[in-house]
């Protein structure tokens, strides 16, 4: 007798059994994790959509979705606002069609102009797609010499030249050093700030699986400052920020072979350097690590739309706000920008 697959939103008492299912799941991510549900309601204030698949009582595939509704960017249906990953986890092949069939009348009926799955590898070849980011992963080796002897030998200069400036990491009880590196770092490059409240939940949600490291100068000056996710045996190193004389003293050099360093010695193995815009710099500057990028398969169900939107800096029709929010105060540009950041996902 073939056992018959179940599709239904995920409820409170659900919670316990999806993490385990994520955890277990190959195809999984620290995105897929059932936290960020609470963190897309509570702090974004985005409504939810988190669906899963049974099969004999047993949870076999997950969907997490969140509705961005927005007077400037559109209505969209995504998995997952604010992820590099997401789409589908689950390995059996009925479920996976049942939970993107159900996506699709959720969609509908929240009457959203599309739907958006962040894949790691394609799925439907006949989908438009976003072929805008790629990701960087490696394996972490396990001896602290050999992985200094992987990185390419400019790259593995600056490294040596931030150990020469005498810097020092610092894992941080809170968010306070990281924020105030992390928003002056975007301002700087025209783009608004999360709030400081997203960070903090971040830290308190996921407690030691969400780790912030800054380094200093020998006299405690902040220089650079990274906030990593881990899961698994994977270290995600995914919001950062740096002082105007990082790149000088080689801080950010410094600070991601410390984060690697530290990484190998707790015996995780594989390094991802996350998700980057093609021929930007922190493309360059991750592939000068000796990372190849692997094309990310951002896949769009168009419903009331006749292109993939492009909400992104690298569009040309956001050069003036950009030029407009670089000069803003610090202070002012942290008060208006999670208005406007939290539209973006």
């Amino acid at each position: 007798m073939v056992s018959v697959v179940n599709v239904r939103p995920c409820v409170a008492g659900d919670s316990a059994r999806w993490n385990e299912f994520v955890f277990a799941c190959p195809d999984a991510t620290f995105f897929h994790r059932i936290e960020w549900k609470d963190i897309m309601e509570s702090v974004f204030r985005h409504r939810t959509h988190y669906l899963l698949a049974e099969r004999d009582g047993q949870i076999v595939a997950v969907l997490p979705l969140a509705e961005v509704k927005s007077r400037l960017f559109g209505h969209a249906m995504t998995s997952l606002p604010f992820a590099v990953y997401g789409g589908v986890a689950g390995c059996d092949s009925e479920a996976v069609a049942a939970l993107e069939a159900a996506a699709e009348a959720v969609a509908r009926k929240a009457g959203v102009q599309h739907l958006e799955y962040r894949n790691l590898k394609q799925r439907h070849a006949d989908w438009p797609s976003q072929e805008l980011y790629v990701t960087f992963r490696k394996e972490i080796l396990p001896d602290e010499d050999a992985n200094m002897a992987a990185i390419p030998r400019k790259q593995r200069a600056m490294v040596r030249k931030g150990i020469k400036n005498g810097l020092v990491s610092q894992v941080d009880p809170n968010v306070d050093r990281f924020f105030a590196l992390y928003s002056d770092n975007v301002l700087r490059h025209g783009t608004p700030a999360l709030p400081k409240r997203f960070f903090e939940t971040l830290k308190a949600v996921f407690g030691q699986d969400c780790e912030v490291m800054t380094v200093s100068t020998p006299e405690g000056k902040p220089l650079s400052t990274v906030l990593t996710f881990y899961f698994r045996d994977e270290v995600l190193p995914y919001y950062a920020g740096d002082d105007l004389a990082a790149r000088d003293l080689a801080a950010n050099d410094f600070k991601y072979w410390e984060l690697m360093r530290q990484a190998c010695a707790r015996g995780y193995k594989i390094f991802d350097y996350g998700r980057s815009k093609i021929g930007t710099g922190p493309y360059n500057f991750k592939k000068n690590w000796g990372f190849e990028p692997v094309p990310l398969s951002y896949e769009y169900r168009l419903y009331k739309r006749d292109a993939v939107p492009q909400n992104n800096p690298m569009n040309p029709k956001y050069r003036a706000f950009i030029a407009m929010w670089r000069r803003l105060p610090l202070a002012v540009a942290n008060t208006i920008g999670p208005h406007i950041v939290r539209n973006l996902g």
